[in-house]
């Protein structure tokens, strides 16, 4: 009974182990998808308004990331921005579903990964998730993604856009 007790324990331990590693290489992952809707979104708006800075544009993409995937930057200059140009990121927000249509599958995967990363680590961001839902961004009937897979996107994506080495 007792090696039992040792052999579960140990199973356990090893779990806890894996998890510990996995969940840093996932939300790399998330970081990556990041990156890439932070290319297209600056690419979109340097577009869309091209009479502002490039700081405007950059600090912009900056803010809208940062409320769709809940991790508001408190520093200055940015909360100054985000305070000025709440109607601006709003109205931009409204707008991801149907501007990056090609980008809801990789937010919603990055979005789900990240709320099982912070579950993980008794983070509860399920707000981040009704928010995207909200916007019409979040494919509810996507299943979530298993480790693998994600990572396989992230890495293809990220390789396309030139973020990360092609694996051999």
């Amino acid at each position: 009974m007792e090696s039992n007790i040792d052999h579960c324990r140990q199973e356990s331990e090893a779990v806890v182990q894996f998890e510990s590693k996995l969940i840093p290489i996932m939300r790399e992952g998330v970081e990556v998808i990041k990156m890439i809707f932070f290319k297209k979104l600056k690419a979109h708006l340097s577009q869309k308004y091209p009479d502002r800075e490039t700081s405007f544009i950059n600090k912009l993409s900056g803010a809208i990331i940062n409320d769709f995937f809940g991790t508001p930057n408190p520093g200055e200059p940015f909360a100054t921005f985000v305070k000025e140009n709440r109607a601006c990121i709003a109205e931009e927000m409204d707008h991801i579903a149907v501007e990056f249509e090609g980008m809801r599958i990789p937010l919603t995967d990055a979005l789900r990964v990240q709320f099982l990363c912070d579950s993980q680590e008794g983070i509860d961001s399920s707000r981040i998730l009704t928010h995207a839902k909200e916007l019409h961004v979040l494919l509810v009937d996507r299943e979530v993604p298993l480790p693998r897979h994600f990572l396989d996107l992230a890495r293809k994506l990220g390789s396309a856009f030139g973020f990360l080495v092609p694996q051999v």
